[in-house]
């Protein structure tokens, strides 16, 4: 086995390569003046399972042609199976035709990956999950959840916490972690006027007096997320935290979420948080090392993967 890593989130795939006791393999992705990406495998890697980690984030079309190059020149390699591990599947929300006369890039992304060379993907907590539907390989689709019930049991007396969906559209993932908890579910009700704003309108739910815990996959200007803190405040909150996966955190996001009346927001590092994000108070992340580190060691001995969330 090997593993192959871009630049995209340096950190986390070196507590990969540490959980997996296994050193990253030798590479040179370098570009030119034009930035053009070059990439030169310095290892040989004929006959091995290779497992390429790099999410496609910020600068998203920079890490997803790095995806590509590094998949190439394995593939020219003659790396016997190679398996895509994107902690973050960029592209993910554009999943559907919104409107006329607009792509469906995440399948668009999807056909670039597999006709790349890539045998397998490995991903985390994709937006919607018909995505593993639009790759033609295998597509092994793993969830934060149980990283963040650990953390949650650590800090929270469970029997007085709710678990809060942001929207309706998040419910499916709230119930999820509302079941590994035992504890009850919340929607908050919004309307959005306008691309880019959110207004809450109602708390389906009680909450009064309760620790609420919001849930979400991707974490964008972080608007929605801070308005449902409000709205769940004035309707007798004791206090409100928010648990995602992906902090994109796009323009003031970090400055909102810092200035706004949640207790604290937590993420994944499946995007390497940015110096600002350190340095926030109220903002923290999770490593998914080990949870990356045993999915990627039970798919090169062919063992179950799914197994990981029973």
């Amino acid at each position: 086995m090997k593993l192959v890593a871009g630049n995209s989130n340096p950190k986390l795939a070196g507590q990969v390569s540490d959980y997996l006791e296994k050193p990253l393999t030798k590479t040179s992705v370098r570009r030119f003046a034009d930035q053009e990406i070059f990439v030169e495998i310095l290892e040989n890697v004929r006959g091995e399972d290779v497992f390429v980690l790099q999410s496609t984030s910020y600068p998203a079309n920079d890490n997803l042609m790095e995806l590509l190059i590094i998949t190439d020149a394995l593939r020219r390699s003659s790396a016997k199976r190679i398996t895509a591990v994107l902690p973050y599947f960029g592209y993910a929300r554009q999943d559907r035709r919104s409107q006329g006369r607009t792509p469906i890039s995440a399948k668009l992304v999807a056909n670039l990956i597999t006709n790349a060379g890539v045998d397998r993907v490995l991903t985390l907590d994709l937006h919607a999950g018909q995505i593993q539907g639009f790759f033609d390989i295998p597509t092994d689709n793993l969830f934060a959840a149980p990283v963040f019930v650990r953390d949650i049991k650590e800090r929270y007396a469970t029997d007085n916490v709710v678990i809060v969906s942001p929207d309706v559209g998040g419910v499916v993932r709230a119930r999820a972690l509302a079941k590994r908890i035992d504890a009850p579910l919340a929607i908050v009700d919004k309307r959005r006027e306008r691309p880019g704003e959110s207004e809450v309108m109602n708390i389906i739910g009680a909450v009064n007096g309760r620790d609420c815990i919001l849930v979400d996959d991707i974490v964008d200007s972080g608007g929605t997320l801070c308005n449902a803190a409000d709205a769940l405040l004035a309707q007798g909150a004791k206090s409100v935290t928010a648990y995602a996966t992906h902090g994109v955190l796009t323009g003031g996001a970090i400055a909102r979420i810092t200035a706004s009346k949640l207790k604290e927001m937590v993420f994944t590092n499946s995007i390497q948080p940015t110096e600002d994000f350190e340095n926030s108070p109220k903002l923290r992340w999770i490593s998914i090392a080990p949870l990356i580190g045993e999915a990627i060691s039970r798919t090169a001995a062919e063992q179950s993967v799914s197994s990981l969330f029973i």
